[in-house]
This record gives structure tokens, sequence and C-alpha cells, in this order.
């Protein structure tokens, strides 16, 4: 997992939760790095896992909550990082759609060997889109608040649900109207 995926996270723990925060997480968890990432590294997401669930320990907020929260904070990021992205889609289900054809390639020239989740469209019109998100690090929440974050940036309101095809949450079917 790329650097920046941690960099950003403990940034965003600090700001909602506090140095004292980010410093019990680091080490409470077992950190092969021990919580030292740069953006541009690459570090196996068993440390994220360990963040988060420390993070959820500590605050009593559900894992799934915060990697929501944190695909929120992230979005940000991206929009920081990456301002143009958005110029190239009419709308937020043209934008969704092309992810893994577009903008997931892309990344990959930016940040080659990233893990990326890979996402499968099964109906794509004006209004509707339904994929399938499929990754091992069972970051779903994740990818549903940059689903979310989109629609708000595009000023446009949004449905998505999505169901669960593998109970760990690795393979899940997003339906977004």
């Amino acid at each position: 997992m790329k650097g920046i995926v941690f960099t950003e996270f403990l940034e965003m723990v600090e700001t909602s939760f506090g140095l004292e925060t980010v410093d019990f997480i680091i080490t409470k968890s077992k950190l092969k790095s021990q919580g030292a990432y740069t953006a541009v590294g690459v570090y196996d997401f068993f440390e994220m896992q360990q963040l988060i669930i420390h993070l959820s320990e500590k605050t009593n907020i559900s894992k799934e909550d915060l990697i929501y929260t944190y695909g929120c904070y992230f979005f940000n990021t991206l929009v920081r990082i990456h301002p143009d992205i958005f110029k190239h889609y009419s709308s937020p289900f043209a934008m969704l759609a092309s992810v893994e054809d577009h903008i997931h390639v892309q990344v990959k020239k930016l940040y080659p060997g990233a893990d990326l989740p890979t996402f499968e469209v099964i109906e794509f019109k004006d209004d509707y889109l339904e994929m399938i998100y499929h990754s091992n690090n069972a970051m779903y929440m994740f990818a549903k608040a940059l689903m979310d974050k989109t629609f708000e940036y595009y000023d446009q309101d949004s449905n998505i649900t999505y169901i669960k095809l593998k109970k760990d949450g690795t393979k899940v079917k997003f339906l977004i109207s």
C-alpha cells in the first residue's frame, strides 16, 4: 500500500483526535515500519489494519465508520493533488464508471506497484451504475466514501447502497442511483 495512504491517515487522526491518539495507535500496533511513513514509500496493508483496529479501540468508533471517515478525508487529498481529474468527466456516474479503465491506469503510472481494488462495471446508464468492488484489503467503506464525495463534488444527490458478496467485504456490489 502506498505511503500517502498512511501519511494522510495519520494526519487525519492527528487533526480529528490529537497527537496523543496518533502516538497511542502507533505504539499499540506491531509495525515493521515503526510508524515512520513517507508518501512515496510502500508498506504492508497489515500495518493499516493495526492502526485502524487500535484507533477503533481508542475512540469507540467502529472500524467501518473510521474507514468511511478516512475515505471522505482522503477524497480532499485527491482533489488537492489531482484537481484536473474531474474536468474529464461530465457527471459523477461517468467518473465512477471509468475508475478501473482510466483513473486506476493513471494512478498506476504515477504510483507503480500501487495495490488498488478492482471495479467491474455491470450496468451503466446516465443515472444508474452497478459495479463490483474487489480487494483483498476489504476497504469497501473507503470506496463508498469516495463515491459519496464524488457526487457531492458534482453537486448531485445520490443513493448508494451495497451488498456484500463475500462476508469479509473483499467483494461488494455497489448500486448507485
